[in-house]
């Protein structure tokens, strides 16, 4: 499987280089007809406002949707997850198009303005006694969204405590639906729901492969599942990974870093 990485705007270039740590091909996408040469995609983080304008003006939309209908991998991170969620609010006055397809809500910019951008120790004891590591990883906030509410179908497999008085918003040009904004004890920072995953925060900022959500080995076994599961070779058949280099995928090794992260 060759991994395509949208690359309309924002953090595609690091998303491609943590997966050449893997040993794993990611292609940048512009183009509707490219999203049929890949088997996967990740939506990276950006402006998702401009993300999306510059996705309609290429005439995306169709393709993504088809895309996630099909039951191909999807990883949304920050603005992708935006883009993958049924339902946004706090948006631009106007708001934006959608792919859809993970059944939530997602507060656009639910942690403030890019000042108030952070990381944060993410406590995930269940995932990481199945996947081993830490009980804990590093999230990378950046201008980040929040999911507020989610369908019985989806698995939530992060949250992030806030203050019960946290204020979301100072900004005039954001429209503010408080009915659906107001902040619980925990929101929600990373769901799965079939094929489709998304994470608030950038696991491809980050050093620490020892977690399987801070590094991109989860979406890779994800990808390998979808392929068996659809697979026509019965079974044994391989998943059709391509590995840069001839190599095998070892989701153990140490990253090669070629490009600054977050510590």
């Amino acid at each position: 499987m060759v991994v395509g990485v949208l690359a309309l705007q924002g953090s595609f270039n690091e998303h491609i280089a943590a997966l050449k740590r893997l040993g794993v091909k990611g292609v940048e996408i512009r183009k509707p007809d490219q999203l049929q040469n890949v088997s996967s995609l990740i939506i990276p983080g950006g402006e998702s406002t401009t993300m999306a304008r510059l996705a309609e003006y290429h005439n995306l939309f169709p393709a993504l949707r088809e895309f996630v209908k099909m039951g191909k991998p999807v990883w949304g991170t920050c603005a992708g997850l935006i883009f993958l969620a049924n339902k946004a609010v706090g948006q631009k006055l106007g708001g934006q198009e959608l792919v859809g397809g993970l059944d939530c809500t997602v507060h656009r910019n639910f942690f403030g303005s890019q000042i108030q951008s952070f990381e944060a120790e993410l406590s995930v004891p269940a995932l990481a006694s199945q996947e081993g590591g830490p009980e804990t990883f590093r999230g990378v906030f950046i201008r980040a969204p929040a999911v507020l509410d989610v369908g019985p179908d989806v698995d939530v497999l992060a949250d992030y405590p806030v203050p019960s008085n946290k204020v979301l918003y100072s900004s005039s040009t954001v429209e503010i639906q408080e009915e659906n904004a107001m902040p619980e004890k925990k929101v929600i920072v990373a769901v799965r729901q079939g094929n489709l995953l998304g994470t608030a925060f950038h696991p491809e900022l980050t050093a620490d492969t020892r977690c399987f959500l801070c590094r991109h080995s989860y979406f890779l076994k994800m990808m390998s599942e979808v392929g068996e599961g659809t697979s026509s070779g019965g079974k044994g058949t391989s998943s059709g990974i391509v590995v840069v280099g001839g190599e095998n995928l070892g989701f153990n090794q140490q990253p090669k870093i070629d490009l600054p992260i977050f510590q």
